[in-house]
């Protein structure tokens, strides 16, 4: 184990000694030792199923350990619930959100506060300190209206009305721009700056560098080193997280373009919820052995983008699509899977996985729909064939490395990056001639995002056609062969991804292409 040196050493607020967590015969964590001290960030790092939720859920209340303590100010404790710890000065922004979709933004915030601090008006205060930490909110907007980033937020906000000692983050800036995540590292240096604590949870190993004081590695529940991220490189950091070096992408430069795969034409379509966000003359071309990735910020029109081109949201001239040559005039999604399509939800649970149904129930679900030799399924008058549908759940979890309690385990009891690479590895598997991918590596680890990306650009090289969705520039340079950007519901040019810097994609967000566009139709 690697041990730092520590001459800045502050009171230590939470602290947990040989601390286990047991799930039948299974440790998700075996003796972990891990201090918190105040006026500090402390990263927890390990791969995905390395047990950093069940160890941040133990000190949350939401498990309670098999062996250990946990002390809290220097006093053992039994935190009992999640509202003894928020009553303690523990608040914690989930990975997941847990969130009422047919409820306001206000009315979702009041639920998890407690009286005292749903006095006055709490819209207001939720306006001002959203937008003092930017992280804007409308109070009144319906969460089910809410991209995926704007739901991100209420979780942030909610915990920071609660003014609380010690914050636990697990992935925040997974659905955050950029220029948010930075808008965040100044929230959280303040609030450290107060004397608060937080715990930081995050695959983007850069950040941690830039905002951590220590690091707590763990890997198949154990401690294996605790180190200063600052005086570590982001590659060995990785390395201690997986026990070894992470693959690096290859992408070669693609000369062997062909066919025109997948085509959208001055495509139009207003809103369907008053929050939503209308698409104006959207226009792309994504040709065989082509990555075609749109950067922009999360909420603007995205979303309803990738709803139009699967087939969800139904469009009233689907003529503006076109998959494999046959335009889109009324298709659902289930017959655009027939044409040889596959599409990767932004919302990895309750979009792209059923919770409470195991991962062969889930494959089920897409793959009902295909008909290609490869991944159609034996549906016959004999019934379901669950030998083949229990054979390529092996395989999806076998070549994406989706660490799981049971054979058949259900999409719930899944960490969130196991759940990614489970939902990315049942669509890849079936080799589709056109994929419509959306945040395609939100919240797994280093070797896991570099797993999946591998294997995108190897899709893309046999000849299919990709449309990646992202918020991370990182993942877009790394992948894309073009880029395009979204902007209001817009759509710029396509560019060629050599020719495009960050800072000239940082313009095109704020929506520099706009008007250039509506003049031309472009």
């Amino acid at each position: 184990m690697l041990n730092k040196s520590n001459n800045n050493a502050r009171p230590v607020l939470l602290q947990v000694k040989d601390i286990s967590k047991k799930f039948g015969d299974f440790y998700a964590n075996d003796t972990v030792n891990l201090a918190i001290e105040t006026g500090k960030v402390h990263a927890l790092l390990g791969e995905n199923g390395a047990g950093k939720s069940t160890l941040v859920k133990m000190m949350y209340g939401a498990l309670q350990p098999t062996a250990g303590r946990v002390y809290w100010q220097g006093k053992p404790v039994s935190i009992a619930s999640p509202a003894h710890a928020r009553e303690l000065g523990i608040g914690m922004v989930f990975q997941h959100f847990s969130l009422f979709e047919a409820l306001t933004v206000a009315e979702n915030i009041s639920l998890a506060l407690p009286q005292s601090l749903r006095q006055g008006d709490l819209s207001q205060r939720i306006a001002n300190l959203s937008q003092d930490y930017g992280l804007p909110l409308n109070p009144d907007a319906l969460v089910a209206d809410l991209s995926v980033g704007e739901r991100q937020r209420i979780e942030i906000v909610r915990c920071l009305l609660q003014q609380p000692k010690l914050l636990i983050m697990d992935e925040p800036t997974a659905v955050l721009t950029p220029q948010e995540a930075q808008g965040l590292f100044s929230t959280l240096r303040r609030l450290v700056k107060e004397g608060c604590a937080v715990l930081y949870i995050s695959h983007r190993l850069e950040e941690v560098k830039q905002i951590c004081h220590d690091a707590t590695i763990l890997r198949h529940g154990k401690l294996v080193a605790q180190v200063d991220p600052q005086v570590e490189t982001a590659a060995t950091l990785a390395q201690l997280m997986v026990g070894a070096s992470v693959h690096q992408v290859s992408r070669d430069a693609n000369g062997q373009m062909g066919d025109v795969l997948l085509s959208l034409s001055h495509l139009k379509q207003v809103a369907s919820t008053p929050f939503g966000v209308d698409l104006v003359n959207v226009s792309l071309e994504v040709k065989s052995g082509e990555i075609l990735a749109i950067a922009g910020v999360a909420g603007n029109g995205q979303s309803e983008l990738f709803s139009v081109i699967s087939g969800e949201e139904c469009n009233p001239s689907q003529d503006y699509i076109a998959l494999l040559g046959h335009v889109c005039d009324g298709l659902n999604i289930n017959q655009r899977r027939r044409l040889g399509a596959a599409f990767v939800a932004e919302e990895r649970m309750g979009h792209g996985a059923v919770e409470h149904l195991s991962l062969t129930e889930n494959i089920l679900l897409s793959r009902h729909a295909c008909n290609d030799t490869e991944s159609s399924l034996n549906l016959g008058w004999l019934g379901i064939d669950r030998h083949q549908l229990s054979q390529l759940n092996e395989t999806i979890s076998a070549e994406y490395d989706v660490r799981k309690s049971t054979q058949d385990a259900t999409a719930g009891s899944l960490s969130g990056g196991n759940l990614q690479k489970f939902v990315v590895g049942r669509e890849l598997n079936r080799k589709p001639q056109v994929l419509v991918i959306n945040q395609p590596t939100w919240g797994v680890d280093a070797g896991a995002a570099a797993l999946i990306r591998q294997a995108v650009i190897d899709l893309s090289r046999q000849g299919s056609a990709i449309l990646i969705i992202s918020q991370d520039l990182d993942e877009i340079f790394e992948l894309a062969d073009s880029i395009a950007v979204m902007s209001r519901g817009q759509l710029s040019s396509t560019y060629a991804a050599e020719d495009l810097s960050r800072e000239q994609i940082g313009l095109m967000m704020a929506g520099s292409h706009e008007q250039t566009d509506r003049a031309t139709g472009a």
